[in-house]
């Protein structure tokens, strides 16, 4: 489908909205910007950051290069290769030697500032993936409360723009540069790679298998591209974040800190989690396989994500952003939005509360059990909105067919594969539907 152009006004607007969100978030870290990332202040002060931390503990400070220079054990960076590179690249700018104070802050807030950018990007960007008559929803990612809050925890909104970059792209019928974006956002952070499970099934839906085909492929060479040479210049530094992921305990806000107290191995969980996560991921495909009408991309990534985040044996505050997108272009329902915001925003709460309760050993907090309490119901309507989300949009698959302005490649496609089990036996095109979400 054309793709209709964003007028000057529209983007000023937008970018204005996402300036006035990123002052607002760097009014949110300001407490630490002038009194210094330090326990337990900066939990009770809400303005938590990795910038700083892995600044000074993985020896950036000193100039060591993420995945080239040898660093010991506890200094190596357990994240994916292009964090460690923008991290690295960064840290070599900033003026000055060693660990001071001003070179602290002049690292996060440079890292402050590209997250921004990407936000901007990030906006813009789901603009254009959600039909005209629907392109001012984009300014709830430009002033969305989890975003405000979250952005400069850590590197997070670089694989998000990156992701939905890839996604527009698909969008726009362009499957290769849709598959090297995608694997940039994974080579940032792994959850863009789940984007891959929405275009399979809309592409065994129609029988593209060439589509298909051309859009795994260039995600798969681009990761390898970025990855390889690390792999074979630092393989135990390339590999230790996978290692990591594997074998750590459930960590924040995860349903599995329940069984915490069995003491089953990280393994163990992982083997549960990414088993029940496959599960879901059957019964998502089963469900864009089945539905009577063709589900948007927009909804099947969103399915597919929000479970991989329910699921997961840690969901660090910032998770949020991965999902704010993804929610503003599968699901038309503003009110639903702000309600999921205002239980992310709880969450977001509760988590520095028990935190700061954890780096200060007791001495916040103690004698009584009111943050857990507090963590505890956070924790709740995270999960508890979330997961209404998603049913409502398994729901509007089930009852109410949706234009897709993602569908690019598939968009004029009639369905040439169904599976069985749902009502409404005849295949049907979207083609023609009204722009009714």
């Amino acid at each position: 489908m054309p793709a209709a152009r964003l007028s000057a006004r529209a983007v000023t607007v937008l970018c204005a909205a996402t300036v006035i969100g990123a002052l607002l978030s760097v009014l949110a870290v300001q407490w630490c910007r002038v009194n210094g990332w330090t326990d337990p202040g900066q939990h009770l002060a809400l303005c938590y950051s990795d910038f700083p931390l892995l600044f000074v503990e993985r020896g950036l400070a000193g100039g060591a290069f993420p995945f080239i220079d040898e660093v010991p054990a506890s200094a190596v960076m357990e994240y994916p290769v292009l964090i460690g590179l923008v991290a690295g690249v960064l840290a070599a700018v900033i003026p000055g030697q060693g660990v001071t104070d001003e070179r602290i802050l002049a690292f996060h807030d440079l890292n402050h500032l590209a997250v921004i950018l990407c936000w901007i990007g990030l906006v813009l960007v789901t603009a254009y993936s959600l039909n005209p008559a629907r392109r001012r929803h984009a300014l709830l990612v430009a002033l969305a409360p989890g975003i405000i809050l979250t952005v400069s925890i850590n590197w997070d909104m670089w694989a998000v723009f990156l992701g939905a970059a890839g996604l527009l792209a698909w969008g726009r019928s362009r499957p290769v540069l849709a598959g090297v974006l995608i694997g940039l956002g994974a080579a940032m952070k792994l959850y863009p790679l789940l984007f891959l499970g929405a275009i399979m099934v809309l592409c065994m839906r129609t029988a593209q298998w060439r589509t298909l085909a051309k859009t795994l492929s260039s995600a798969a060479v681009t990761w390898f591209a970025v990855n390889l040479p690390f792999m074979l210049m630092q393989p135990a530094q390339w590999a230790t974040f996978y290692r990591f992921s594997s074998e750590r305990e459930p960590g924040f806000s995860s349903m599995w800190l329940a069984l915490v107290p069995t003491g089953w191995s990280g393994e163990t969980f992982s083997l549960l989690s990414n088993g029940l996560f496959l599960l879901c991921c059957v019964a998502i495909a089963w469900l864009g396989l089945a539905a009577q009408h063709r589900p948007t991309t927009a909804q099947l990534c969103l399915l597919i994500v929000g479970c991989f985040v329910l699921l997961g044996k840690v969901y660090s505050p910032q998770f949020v952003i991965w999902l704010i997108p993804l929610v503003v272009l599968a699901l038309p329902r503003p009110k639903v939005f702000l309600i999921w915001q205002g239980a992310e925003v709880f969450h977001w709460l509760s988590v520095w509360r028990i935190s700061a309760k954890i780096t200060s050993e007791g001495a916040v907090g103690g004698g009584h059990f009111f943050f857990e309490v507090l963590y505890g119901l956070g924790i709740a309507a995270h999960m508890g909105t979330l997961t209404w989300i998603l049913l409502l949009v398994v729901r509007d698959i089930l009852s109410r067919p949706r234009a897709d302005p993602l569908a690019g490649p598939v968009a004029q496609c009639e369905d040439a594969f169904r599976l069985p089990g749902l009502p409404g036996s005849e295949a049907r095109t979207l083609r023609g539907a009204a722009a009714n979400g």
